[in-house]
């Protein structure tokens, strides 16, 4: 089996990994995303990438495939990147198709969430489960629905919105109109923004993770307070599809059972205890290479498909 190449698409940055044969990463790139130079020029910085992995691989080692996670909308079926917020210059644009056309190698395309979703089943905590749902937390919160091996998603591509459950009907306004979505509670700008209200020092929610894991008391409890509307969401999506493995990606989720714990005990308490008895909550295994591992993953079945 030939290499392929998995790509993590993102608003400032973008990651490419060639994944051989027994899918490990054995060489890396990473480029600015420059998304405000247009997508000839964001295609062809890609282009040179896979070339440049490409010239690394064994002789007689043809790459066979390119997949990518890219940030959402998509439309999974034609690859066409939409109304992009976070990367205006190469939005509602046929992106799969043009580097497809670059590198005339298939190209996949979907959701990044979803991508590494499925790095995470595959390769990672959810790698023995028949059955997962993926919870990233990043500037948003989102979530990737994986059942009997195959990703649902919903009669117009918008399942796993899960940063815009409610948690909290009197919580704060969200940015779409509605009260106490997650996203209010457990995304990085959201733990910033609790921090600064209770510091009144502004800091990144990464910096939060990593000031509650050196003791900060303030940082813990605002991981603590995200960690239980994560809890109540978890309930409620275990409670209505009857999936037992839950896995939390992000960068926030290395802060491990200070934001785990809480959202466990909030999951007893918000769901039958026949069900929580049953449901398993866990940090990323992958961590940063699981849209890498997924988009490899998604890129061999794209090649299967056409052959």
């Amino acid at each position: 089996m030939s290499p392929v190449i998995g790509i993590d698409l993102g608003g400032s940055k973008i990651a490419l990994g060639l994944v051989d044969a027994r899918d490990r990463i054995v060489a890396r790139r990473r480029i600015d995303t420059d998304s405000e130079a247009g997508l000839k020029s964001v295609i062809e910085r890609i282009a040179a990438e896979v070339e440049a992995l490409g010239a690394t691989r064994p002789a007689r080692q043809a790459i066979e495939a390119v997949g990518i996670g890219a940030p959402g909308p998509v439309d999974p079926v034609s690859g066409d990147l939409l109304t992009l917020v976070n990367l205006p210059g190469i939005s509602n644009t046929p992106f799969r198709r043009a580097l497809q056309e670059r590198l005339a190698l298939p190209v996949a395309l979907d959701h990044d969430a979803k991508v590494a979703a499925l790095g995470e089943f595959h390769f990672g905590a959810g790698r023995e489960r028949e059955s997962m749902i993926y919870i990233v937390i990043g500037t948003g919160v989102g979530a990737a629905i994986i059942y009997q091996g195959r990703l649902i998603y919903g009669e117009r591509n918008s399942a796993g919105e899960s940063g815009h459950m409610t948690v909290d009907p009197n919580g704060p306004r969200c940015h779409c109109g509605s009260r106490g979505c997650l996203e209010t509670y457990a995304s990085g700008p959201a733990l910033a923004r609790h921090y600064a209200a209770a510091t009144c020092e502004t800091i990144s929610g990464a910096e939060v993770a990593k000031r509650a894991l050196a003791g900060d008391g303030t940082a813990r409890d605002v991981l603590a307070s995200a960690g239980r509307a994560l809890g109540i969401a978890i309930a409620s999506l275990a409670m209505t599809l009857n999936i037992e493995q839950f896995v939390i990606g992000g960068g926030v989720a290395q802060a491990g059972d200070l934001l785990l714990g809480p959202a466990r005990a909030s999951l007893k308490r918000y769901s039958f205890k026949a069900v929580s008895a049953r449901v398993r909550v866990s940090a990323s295994a992958m961590g940063q290479d699981a849209p890498i591992l997924g988009a490899a993953w998604l890129a061999r079945r794209k090649r299967i498909e056409r052959a």
